[in-house]
């Protein structure tokens, strides 16, 4: 089910490619309502319709049916994302998955007090959501950047905080390589839960939010870590670089990271210095970016460690004003916002296809998706457009995509998230008791242009809860990066 809305930000001859009447706002069904599936003949064609269940497993046989609730830049690359002896159980059909009561409280309190300029730009926004989504207006210019605005802002509690275990899947040569450490986003400003005469976290208020990390393992990338902070500024200037500093170990000494501006969440480049049949080094992020698109700490070119490396943590977050955005439509889509699947560290065994790439084997839920596509206002790292599958009720992001500026694919990505209204086993918000909300924990992205290269992010103990003002305060400040740490 897709309504096409054609309208896009004011101001760019963009918008006329899709003058089209527009159709009208339609919001999701009602929670436990399940499309039915196209059971296909064998020219896939419908034959008949039959009802989804929540609680249905259903294998590749099933996967044809599916084809209406995916978006069709992954149903192109189903054989990655989706495989023999997977195990697909239907989740909640429009579940209702409410907010945390601060950021309700927050939204309800700043209703109508956020703005959009001209430009995309955000003004007066303090905590919770931005522009609540019913009374967004799909037939505004501005409709899409005002979506884009509430998945930034989305509930992310303190923000993440937690391990990962990196897999980096090679175009041809080479083998599948590894990476673990540690690494966090954690919100120091806008925090609904916070004191409401400034909502900022103890320390770090000046900022949007801070992330940061380091490796552990392997060897050759050991210590190699990390500290960004976006500033709040960002909101009204896209331009407005990050602060961002790396600690080489190597040179034993921290740096200002070379590339000086960045779209989402910063991630270093490295790589495995070791010898495969082929012959060479194994690049973190080979296949797209070619053999020389990472460098070892330990190679002698150091600071090349400390530009960006655009996999690893991509979809977390985003700048709603660095891009021209239009509104592509919405529709119903099956998406894994509530996994039930453990992955590493919990489960570091769990199989993901022969593609590495498959989170088929999961719980997905039946989704209402909002979908926008931004036009880059300038060039990064080959990203001329991005898309989005944004959640209607929650902002969550359900499916990401880019494609260069001639609109050549460059990665297609699902993004796994839990939620802990659903774990006995997470804990208490401190001061707050149970609290629910989602963690992103996995991520798995196929680069479009080899359509065998590509990265898939573990991070299934990833908690969204304050953590200790003590470890906050290192956490936002460059001092705790001089040891790598």
């Amino acid at each position: 089910m897709i309504r096409i809305h054609p309208l896009v930000a004011a101001g760019s001859l963009w918008m006329s490619a899709f003058a089209l009447p527009p159709a009208a706002f339609a919001g999701p069904p009602a929670p436990g309502t399940c499309p039915p599936l196209s059971r296909p003949t064998g020219g896939h064609e419908d034959a008949s319709n039959v009802p989804l269940r929540e609680g249905q497993s259903l294998t590749v046989a099933d996967l044809y049916a599916l084809e209406k609730l995916i978006p069709s830049e992954i149903w192109r690359f189903r054989d990655t994302f989706f495989y023999e002896g997977m195990r697909m159980e239907i989740g909640g059909c429009h579940r209702d998955y409410p907010p945390t009561a601060a950021y309700q409280k927050a939204t309800v309190r700043h209703a109508g007090t956020a703005r959009v300029d001209e430009k995309g730009n955000l003004h007066d926004y303090r905590a919770g959501r931005p522009f609540p989504e019913a009374a967004i207006d799909m037939q505004a210019p501005n409709a899409a950047v005002r979506w884009v605005w509430n998945f930034e802002h989305r509930d992310r509690g303190a923000g993440p905080v937690g391990s990962f275990r990196i897999v980096d899947f090679p175009d041809k040569l080479g083998s599948p390589q590894t990476y673990q450490g540690s690494f966090f986003v954690v919100q120091t400003a806008h925090r609904a839960d916070r004191p409401d005469d400034d909502y900022e976290a103890e320390v770090g208020g000046s900022k949007l939010w801070v992330a940061g990390g380091r490796f552990d393992e392997p060897f050759d990338a050991r210590h190699l870590a990390w500290r960004q902070m976006r500033p709040d500024d960002a909101a009204e200037d896209y331009t407005e670089p990050d602060d961002t500093f790396v600690y080489v170990p190597t040179m034993r000494k921290v740096r200002r990271a070379a590339t000086a501006w960045v779209d989402g969440v910063y991630a270093p480049r490295y790589l495995i210095a070791g010898v495969e049949q082929a012959g060479g080094a194994i690049p973190f992020g080979a296949g797209e970016f070619g053999p020389t698109g990472s460098i070892s700490p330990t190679a002698g070119l150091s600071i090349a460690a400390t530009e960006n490396l655009r996999r690893g943590f991509v979809g977390l977050a985003i700048r709603p004003n660095a891009y021209v955005w239009r509104l592509v439509g919405e529709r119903e889509v099956l998406a894994p916002i509530n996994a039930n699947v453990l992955g590493w560290p919990d489960n570091p065994n769990r199989n993901f296809g022969p593609s590495g790439l498959s989170v088929a084997s999961d719980r997905w839920d039946v989704r209402w998706a909002v979908v926008v596509e931004g036009r880059a206002k300038q060039i990064v790292e080959n990203v001329g457009y991005v898309k989005l599958w944004i959640d209607w009720q929650t902002g969550q992001p359900l499916y990401y995509t880019s494609d260069r500026a001639n609109k050549r694919p460059l990665d297609v990505g699902i993004l796994v998230h839990r939620w802990s209204g659903d774990r006995t086993d997470y804990p208490d918000w401190p001061g707050l008791g149970r609290i629910e909300l989602f963690d992103p924990v996995a991520a798995v992205f196929l680069d479009a242009a080899s359509g065998r290269a590509g990265w898939r992010r573990e991070s299934y103990d990833l908690l969204s809860i304050p953590v200790d003002p003590h470890k906050l305060r290192k956490m936002t400040t460059v001092d705790s990066l001089t040891s790598g740490r």
